[in-house]
C-alpha cells in the first residue's frame, strides 16, 4: 500500500526527548516500512526515518524558539498532503482536528487516530458534522464521552520489540515518568515513596505552559523532600532506558481518563512493574496482578509498593511482548486501511 503519516510538527519524529504522539508515529511508521509498504512522512526537516520525508519545518516547532504560531505551519503541512494525495491509498493523521474538511474531498481514503482525551462539548458537535470520518482510538475507554462516532477499531500502542532493555533484577527505587502537570500528580508520587519508605526518582518533562504550577508546587514539593527524592529532568534514549529498567516500580498516580498510558509499557517491556490509578484506560493497558497492581487511593498504592515483590518481571516482559509490539501495532493498522478500501472498492496500491 501507498500511505501517508501526518503527525503532530510539535516535535520531531522520533523526538528527542518527551512526545508520545510522535513517538507512536514513528514507531509506527519504521515497521509499515519494514513490513513492504511504501510510506511518506510529513514531519520536521530534522526527523529520522526509513520511509519518503517530506519536511514541513526544520524542526520541532517546540524546540523552535522563533515559532509563535504553530497552527501556521500545520495549515501548510495539511496543504502539502493535499497537493499530494492522488500518489497515496490512504492518509493516516494524527494531530489535531484541522484536517477534516479537506480529508472530505482528498482523491483517497482518509483515517485519523485520536491521541487525547474527547470531550463531548468540544468533540460531539465536530464528529456529528463530519461523522462519515473514519476514526482509531487508542483504548476502548477513550470512546466513553462520545461512543457513537465513526469508530474502526481500538488500536493500542506499540514499542519496538528491541527497543527496550529486560532487566530482570529490580532496583531500590520507585520511577515517575511523565510531565510535570496536575493531572499526572507527582505530589502524589512523593507521598506513596514517603510512606512506602522508598525512595523516588522523577524525571519529567516542564511544559511551558505548566511552568507556574511546577514553580508554585512542584519545587517546594521536591525542595521539602529532597532526603528521598531526586529530580532528574527529562530523559530520552539510553537514561530512559536506564531510568525504567532499574527501578523496583513505576508509580502512575494519575488524576484524568488516561486515554492510554505509554510508559506503562515502556515500564513493562523493561521489566519493571507499575502501581497506577484506576483511571481512564489503565484496567485496558494493565494485568493487575501480574504486571503491577491497579488501585483507587493513595493508602491502596502504599499498601501496593509493599507487595511489588511478588510480581515477576518476565510477565512484565512477557504481557509486552504479546500485546505492546510496533509490529502488532503496524499490522492491526494495515487491517484497518485495508477494510476502508475495500469498503468503497478503491483498488490498493503495491509496494
Amino acid at each position: 500500500m501507498r500511505i501517508a503519516q501526518v503527525p503532530p510538527l510539535y516535535e520531531s519524529v522520533p523526538p528527542r526527548l518527551y512526545g508520545a504522539t510522535t513517538r507512536i508515529v514513528s514507531y509506527l511508521t519504521e515497521e509499515l516500512v519494514r513490513l513492504g509498504h511504501r510510506v511518506t512522512l510529513f514531519a520536521t526537516e530534522d526527523s529520522q526515518t526509513a520511509a519518503e520525508l517530506i519536511p514541513v519545518h526544520r524542526c520541532g516547532l517546540w524546540r523552535d524558539r522563533t515559532v509563535w504560531e504553530t497552527l501556521a505551519h500545520h495549515v501548510r503541512q495539511l496543504e502539502l498532503v493535499c497537493q499530494q494525495a492522488d500518489r497515496f491509498d490512504v492518509v493516516h493523521f494524527h494531530g489535531d482536528p484541522l484536517h477534516y474538511p479537506a480529508a472530505r474531498r482528498l482523491p483517497c481514503r482518509s483515517v485519523s487516530t485520536l491521541h487525547g482525551v474527547l470531550l463531548p462539548v468540544d468533540h460531539g458537535p465536530l464528529f456529528r458534522e463530519f461523522r462519515e470520518a473514519p476514526l482509531v482510538s487508542i483504548s476502548d475507554d477513550q470512546r466513553r464521552p462520545i461512543p457513537w462516532a465513526n469508530w474502526q477499531a481500538t488500536v493500542y500502542h506499540g514499542l519496538p520489540r528491541d527497543g527496550l532493555t529486560f532487566r530482570e533484577r529490580p532496583g531500590e527505587y520507585l520511577a515517575f515518568l511523565g510531565r510535570l502537570v496536575p493531572d499526572k500528580r507527582p505530589d502524589l508520587a512523593v507521598e506513596i515513596a514517603r510512606r512506602a519508605g522508598m525512595p523516588l526518582k522523577i524525571a519529567a518533562k516542564i511544559d511551558p505552559g505548566h511552568r507556574a504550577y511546577f514553580d508554585e508546587r512542584v519545587e517546594p514539593l521536591l525542595r521539602a523532600s529532597r532526603s528521598f527524592v531526586e529530580f532528574v529532568g527529562e530523559v530520552g534514549g539510553k537514561d530512559k532506558d536506564d531510568f525504567l529498567g532499574n527501578a523496583a516500580a513505576l508509580l502512575f498516580p494519575i488524576d484524568w481518563p488516561e486515554p492510554f498510558g505509554m510508559v506503562l509499557i515502556e515500564a513493562f517491556a523493561c521489566g519493571t512493574p507499575a502501581v497506577a490509578f484506576r483511571r481512564g484506560a489503565v484496567p485496558e493497558i494493565m494485568a493487575d496482578g501480574v504486571t503491577g497492581f491497579v488501585v483507587d487511593s493513595v493508602d491502596e498504592a502504599v499498601a501496593a509498593v509493599g507487595r511489588i515483590g511478588a510480581i515477576r518481571r518476565h510477565e512484565c516482559r512477557r504481557v509486552f511482548e504479546e500485546r505492546f509490539t510496533a509490529e502488532r501495532m503496524a499490522r492491526e493498522y494495515v487491517a484497518v486501511y485495508q477494510r476502508l478500501l475495500a469498503a468503497d472498492g478503491r483498488r490498493q496500491g503495491h509496494s
